[in-house]
């Protein structure tokens, strides 16, 4: 099957070209690199396009089986003190992909989501079942396309995956690719950039949460996990599965003083930080439950946190050679 990636000069883009390429599925990157990088679509055809350019879309469409949309903005405070470009990006640039693709007949579509689609959760771990009340603007845009998705599958035969991920993290195992932000916000790559000295002390922010060690929980999976599921995924609706909505995390969590102390123990170096204050709407911790994910795809994130740590400190060296 051909698939257009949208936003696969990105990082979990990137990552999922790669295994739906070993899955043996042709592969068309459409990214406007805003955010992405195109050395990190080397080796595939990418078209540099905006998610807006409904004739452009359209004219790679027509080559394509099914769409992959990573191409959403993602940094939740930016969200609240600009909503206006998340929801012109994140709803109404993604409606355009999303009927274009309707238009042209493509009727396969795997969503990247988020479990910022829950809000702050009554209870851990967090399952499909609970309430999707999101608390900023981000997670509000996102909701948003899952409904447009839930709409244009009743009405127009659309058949789609909605896969909410937790806390990604970690590398390709090759080292050739990786996370790359600018700015940087995820707990992994500051810590490590703390440790290596390249970055400011890594901030922590709350240390009275009602938690072992009175940090935040979170549950990280690794970048090439994700990335199996959205293959397994795309498989799925080709055998003709019914639309589908499944959370993608490993149901483990880990705090950010274990985090701060697998980096260390991967690096051999002290991870300089600093106490801050808690951040407003921090959960004190956000796991997933994934058993609807093991049961839908055959599918279970199978790399450990020294995993993720070690082929992300592998990446950030290599890539820090580069620049």
């Amino acid at each position: 099957m051909r698939v257009l990636v949208v936003g696969g000069a990105g990082y979990i883009g990137s990552h999922t070209a790669r295994v739906l390429r070993k899955h043996g599925h042709d592969v068309i990157i459409y990214d406007n690199l805003s955010t992405g990088y195109d050395f990190l679509a080397t080796g595939f055809e990418l078209v540099v396009g905006d998610m807006a350019d409904g004739d452009k879309l359209r004219t790679v469409m027509n080559r394509t089986d099914a769409v992959m949309h990573f191409a959403a903005l993602a940094y939740v405070g930016e969200s609240v003190s600009n909503p206006r470009k998340y929801f012109r990006n994140n709803v109404e640039a993604s409606l355009t992909l999303l009927n274009t693709a309707m238009d042209v007949g493509v009727l396969r579509f795997v969503f990247s989501s988020t479990c910022a689609v829950y809000g702050v959760p009554a209870k851990v771990p967090i399952s499909e079942d609970t309430v999707r009340q999101p608390i900023n603007p981000y997670g509000v845009s996102k909701l948003f396309f899952e409904h447009a998705l839930e709409a244009y599958s009743h009405a127009y035969g659309l058949r789609y995956a909605a896969l909410r991920y937790f806390n990604a993290a970690g590398a390709d195992e090759s080292g050739e690719i990786g996370e790359l932000h600018n700015p940087e916000t995820h707990l992994i790559p500051l810590a490590l950039g703390a440790a290596r000295g390249t970055a400011p002390p890594l901030k922590v922010f709350g240390d009275d949460y009602p938690t072992s060690d009175g940090t935040c929980i979170r549950d990280y999976i690794h970048v090439n996990d994700l990335a199996e599921a959205h293959a397994l995924a795309i498989n799925h609706l080709a055998d003709g599965s019914e639309s589908f909505a499944v959370n993608l995390g490993t149901g483990t969590g880990c705090s950010v003083m274990e985090i701060v102390r697998a980096v260390e123990n991967v690096t051999g170096k002290s991870v300089n930080r600093v106490m801050a204050p808690r951040r407003s709407g921090d959960p004190p911790a956000l796991v997933a439950d994934p058993t609807r994910a093991q049961q839908q795809l055959q599918w279970k994130a199978t790399r450990s946190l020294r995993d993720i740590v070690t082929t992300a400190w592998d990446w950030m060296q290599r890539y820090g050679s580069r620049s």
